[in-house]
């Protein structure tokens, strides 16, 4: 596709710049090892439990340390070479799932054993993921931004969409381990792909040379300082609390509410990246047209009915319906926060506050996802989980009708 057509369609206008192109195919192939992975051990921790607190519980591992840890990695981040810190969180990352690999083929996988990779995973990508977030924002200029952040969302669920799908068909014709080793093969397309980026800056020689805790310090005041980082941030923690769990519950939804098994996991999950990778792809052409902060504020308005629609699905058909359009608005809603996260700071901060937003990211993801898990075990999955995507619901047209000036932000 020429320059020229690409400059046309602004959702992929960020393909026109030779590193973000790299490391965009290096993490498409191994997010689809990912999903691989995320499908098999969910339907591995449902099957030999038999409850969602647990399938919940060991997703929320996974996200647990960046509550602690997400600042320090936003501080390193924009401290280092961004380029070589993420090979080195990538080259962990291939270590650890070459664990869970070996374990499954020696038959020494055990739940709690996925338990403690789940913790270190979760470790790893706390401390490095706030770099890749920033390596994306340095390789393209602002005005492609938006179109950078909305294309490693589509590559994202293209993994959400390609992986449950061969990790269900690998699961069932070879095995769960077989699953796990294509997902550690997976991370040397990353590595590889960062190997001919170029054209990333040094950290300035201030950042360099300040303490860790300064630099935590100075990313909090930044945030707290700005209205409209302040209010994307807030909105991601309500998100992740209220919305994100349906992300790790998919086994859940399937196995527990509507009795299936790996396939129907396997579709839901598919159904939403499908969702995600479409409204990826149109992401930058809605901005252009109807603004970007009324493309989120609308987003923000909505998403919580089709959390509802989705959790209250009485088949199937019904739920890999509403699981499309929740998919749809979980990316839009995401993106649009990131943007505007990463357009209101220069670039030596955007690490750091990728970082707040990541801790905030993860600590409402765990606790929402373990809360709702262990309440679904006790009162029923429909009645919690719709309860808590309605919640988010009112929360939004509470503030837009109390509160329309917080809004305002979103348009600048």
């Amino acid at each position: 596709m020429s320059a020229l057509r690409l400059s046309r369609l602004s959702s992929l206008r960020a393909l026109r710049h030779r590193d973000f192109a790299l490391i965009l195919s290096g993490a498409a192939l191994s997010n689809i090892g990912t999903w691989m992975e995320v499908l098999a051990l969910g339907v591995y921790v449902t099957k030999v439990t038999g409850r969602a607190e647990w399938t919940g519980g060991i997703a929320a591992l996974t996200f647990l340390p960046a509550i602690v840890l997400s600042p320090l990695g936003g501080v390193l981040a924009d401290r280092f070479d961004r380029r070589r810190y993420v090979a080195l969180g990538t080259a962990l990352e291939f270590l650890l799932a070459g664990t869970l690999a070996t374990l499954a083929f020696t038959g020494n996988l055990t739940v709690g054993a996925v338990a403690v990779v789940s913790f270190l995973n979760g470790c790893v990508t706390s401390l490095f993921l706030p770099a890749f977030t920033a390596l994306i924002a340095s390789v393209v200029p602002k005005d492609d931004l938006h179109s950078a952040l909305s294309l490693d969302s589509a590559q994202y669920n293209v993994g959400r969409i390609c992986g449950p799908a061969l990790g269900a068909a690998v699961v069932s014709l070879a095995g769960v381990e077989w699953a796990l080793l294509v997902n550690a093969l997976s991370f040397l397309a990353v590595l590889v792909a960062l190997g001919f980026v170029r054209g990333v800056a040094p950290a300035p020689e201030a950042v360099r040379s300040e303490s860790l805790w300064a630099g935590i310090a100075q990313g909090v005041k930044v945030a707290r300082g700005d209205p409209g980082i302040a209010l994307a941030l807030l909105g991601t923690l309500a998100v992740a609390f209220c919305i994100a769990p349906f992300t790790a519950l998919a086994p859940v939804m399937a196995i527990r509410v509507l009795d299936l098994d790996a396939g129907a996991t396997s579709l839901l999950v598919g159904a939403q990246g499908t969702g995600s990778l479409v409204a990826a792809l149109v992401a930058g052409s809605l901005a252009d047209r109807f603004g970007r902060g009324r493309l989120l504020e609308w987003c923000l308005l909505l998403i919580g009915l089709m959390a509802a629609a989705y959790w209250l699905s009485p088949s199937l058909p019904f739920a890999v319906v509403a699981v499309l359009g929740l998919g749809s608005l979980y990316m839009l809603t995401n993106t649009g926060l990131a943007t505007l996260c990463q357009s209101r700071v220069p670039g030596e901060m955007r690490a750091r506050i990728a970082s707040l937003s990541g801790m905030l990211l993860y600590a409402g993801f765990t606790a929402g996802v373990w809360l709702q898990g262990a309440l679904a075990d006790r009162l029923g999955v429909r009645l919690v989980t719709a309860s808590a995507a309605l919640s988010f619901f009112v929360l939004a047209v509470t503030l837009r009708s109390l509160r329309p000036r917080a809004f305002a932000v979103l348009e600048t």
